[in-house]
C-alpha cells in the first residue's frame, strides 16, 4: 500500500512540474523575412482552445511576429471561453486574422469577429449565434441579450470607415453591429438580408456582400502573400504539447465541480473513519488536480491556496477541539469556498478592475455546483452503507445477538467447572476440559478454585465460587 502511494505521489508531482514545460521553443530570428505565426483550432471551444491561443499569443509575440493567423474550423463551444478569446485577441499588440476553414459558428463567430481581417474558404459560413444548452434548446433572453452585446460590441470594437458622398463625409461601421446581432436574436429583420424569425448565418459570398469577409482564400499561403502582402515570410505554427490538453481538461467547469464533489465528500468521510485512509488521499489528489492547473495559468495564486488550507484547518478545530458548530466552523466552510471561487478568477491579490461580474457568477456556480452535488453525494452515500450490494463491505453488518449470545456458550449455565487462571475478575475457567473467558462474581478466585456458571453474556460466562468441605462435599 506504502509502495502505491508513493508511485501516485510521483505521478501527480511529475504531471504538475511538466506542465510547466513550454509547448514549443523560440526559434532564431530571421529579421529578412516577415514571421507569420499561425494557431489552429479545429475542435470545440474550451478550456483547451482558450489555453492554445493564449499560449500561441505569447509565444509569437515572444518571437516577434509580424501577424497572427488564426486557422479556424468550429461549430462553437463555452460562452466564458470564447469571451476571453475575443478579449485575447483584441488586446493583442500583434494583428491577428482568422481563416475560416469551413465553420465558424456560434463561439467561433464571436472570436472571429474579434479578429482584424477576416478571411473565408470558399463554401464557409460563420453565424449562428444563439446561446443554447446542452440538448441544443436556447437559454432565456437574459443570457442571449448578454451575448447579443458582446457580439455587438466586438463589431463595433473596429471603428468606423469615413466615406465622402457627393461632398459629405459619411461614417459606416466596418463591421455593421445589427448584422453581428442578428446571428444572436431572430427577431432582428435586416432588409434584403434576414428576415424576422430567423438567426443569420452568412455564406462566404454573403460575408464579403455585407463587410464580414475580407477576402475569399482556398490556404493560408494564399492569405499571406494574396491578401496580407507577405511574399517571403516565414510560417510557425503553435504546437501544442500534451500538458495543455491536459490542462484543458482538467480546467473544464463541469470537472472542476466534480474535483471540488470529490474533496468535500473525500474530506467528511475521512473524518468519519480512524487513522488516513481512501477517502484522505482521494480528496488529496482531487485538490492537487483542482489547483494546480490554475496555479500554473496564473489564476491561482499562493494565499488563495492557503485560504483554502486554512479554511480545513478551521474546520477541523471545530469538530476536534471545540465542541458544537460555531464562529470557527463557519468561518472555516467561509474560507474554503473563498478559496476555491478566487482561485477561478483572473484577480491580482484583491484588484477586481479585469474580473467581470458573469466571470464572478461562473466561478460560483461552478463552486456551489460542486459543494452542493458533494452533500448530496454524502447523504446519499451515508444511507446507502450497509445496504445490500458494493456498500454492504463499507459497514460492519454482522448479527451482533449471535455475538451476545454465542450458541456455543448456550446451556452452560449451572454447570461446574475449575478456574485455570487467577480471576481479578477476567480469566478462564475450564469445564468439561473446554476453556471459556469468564468473569467472577464473587470477587477475586485463585488458580484451581471450584466455581458455578450463573448466566452466558456478551461472549463471556459469569461464574461464582463453590465452598467445600473437607471431606469434599460442597456447601
Amino acid at each position: 500500500m506504502k509502495r502505491t502511494y508513493k508511485i501516485t505521489w510521483i505521478a501527480l508531482w511529475s504531471v504538475i512540474l511538466l506542465a510547466g514545460t513550454p509547448a514549443s521553443q523560440a526559434q532564431p530570428a530571421d529579421n529578412s523575412r516577415a514571421l507569420v505565426y499561425r494557431i489552429q483550432i479545429r475542435k470545440e471551444i474550451n478550456r483547451t482552445s482558450q489555453l492554445y491561443l493564449c499560449h500561441g499569443l505569447d509565444e509569437a509575440q515572444s518571437l516577434g511576429a509580424d501577424a497572427v493567423l488564426l486557422h479556424l474550423n468550429t461549430y462553437g463551444g463555452l460562452l466564458d471561453a470564447a469571451d476571453s478569446m475575443r478579449t485575447a485577441i483584441l488586446y493583442s499588440p500583434i494583428p491577428v486574422y482568422v481563416f475560416i476553414d469551413n465553420n465558424a459558428a456560434s463561439a467561433g463567430a464571436l472570436i472571429s469577429l474579434a479578429c482584424r481581417q477576416i478571411y473565408m474558404r470558399k463554401g464557409a459560413s460563420i453565424g449562428a449565434a444563439t446561446v443554447v444548452e446542452e440538448t441544443g434548446n436556447a437559454l432565456p433572453d437574459k443570457y442571449q441579450s448578454y451575448m447579443r452585446a458582446m457580439m455587438r460590441a466586438t463589431a463595433e470594437a473596429h471603428g468606423k470607415d469615413t466615406m465622402i458622398v457627393n461632398g459629405d463625409t459619411t461614417f459606416r461601421w466596418k463591421r455593421d453591429p445589427q448584422i453581428a446581432e442578428a446571428m444572436v436574436d431572430d427577431r432582428i429583420v435586416i432588409p434584403n438580408l434576414v428576415d424576422s424569425g430567423k438567426t443569420l448565418t452568412l455564406t462566404a459570398d454573403e460575408a464579403m456582400r455585407w463587410g464580414y469577409c475580407d477576402g475569399i482564400a482556398e490556404s493560408a499561403d494564399e492569405i499571406i502573400t494574396d491578401h496580407l502582402g507577405y511574399r517571403d515570410y516565414r510560417l510557425v505554427s503553435f504546437q501544442p504539447s500534451f500538458m495543455d490538453d491536459m490542462k484543458g481538461f482538467l480546467m473544464n467547469p463541469f470537472l472542476q465541480s466534480i474535483l471540488i464533489l470529490i474533496i468535500i465528500g473525500g474530506i467528511y468521510f475521512e473524518l468519519q473513519t480512524p487513522g488516513v485512509g481512501f477517502p484522505l488521499i482521494a480528496a488529496v489528489i482531487a485538490a492537487i488536480l483542482y489547483f494546480s492547473p490554475l496555479y500554473i495559468e496564473g489564476l491561482a495564486q499562493n494565499w488563495e491556496i492557503l485560504l483554502f488550507i486554512a479554511g480545513l484547518i478551521l474546520i477541523a478545530i471545530e469538530i476536534f477541539v471545540t465542541p458544537g458548530f460555531g464562529f470557527v466552523g463557519i468561518s472555516g466552510i467561509a474560507f474554503v469556498i473563498v478559496g476555491f471561487v478566487l482561485s477561478l478568477l483572473d484577480n491580482v491579490n484583491f484588484r477586481f478592475e479585469g474580473v467581470s461580474s458573469d466571470d464572478t457568477g461562473r466561478a460560483f456556480l461552478t463552486v456551489f455546483s460542486g459543494i452542493i452535488a458533494g452533500s448530496l453525494a454524502v447523504v446519499w452515500l451515508s444511507s446507502r452503507i450497509g445496504s445490500p450490494g458494493m456498500f454492504r463491505r463499507v459497514a460492519l453488518t454482522a448479527d451482533l445477538e449471535d455475538a451476545v449470545s454465542s450458541p456455543v456458550h448456550r446451556g452452560l449455565e449451572g454447570r461446574e467447572g475449575v478456574a485455570v487462571t487467577v480471576l481479578r475478575p477476567s480469566g478462564k475457567v475450564a469445564v468439561d476440559g473446554t476453556l471459556y473467558d469468564s468473569i467472577s462474581e464473587s470477587g477475586f478466585m485463585e488458580q484451581g478454585t471450584h466455581v458455578r456458571i450463573t448466566r452466558c453474556e456478551n461472549a463471556q460466562v459469569y461464574v461464582e465460587r463453590i465452598s467445600l468441605h473437607q471431606d469434599g462435599e460442597r456447601c
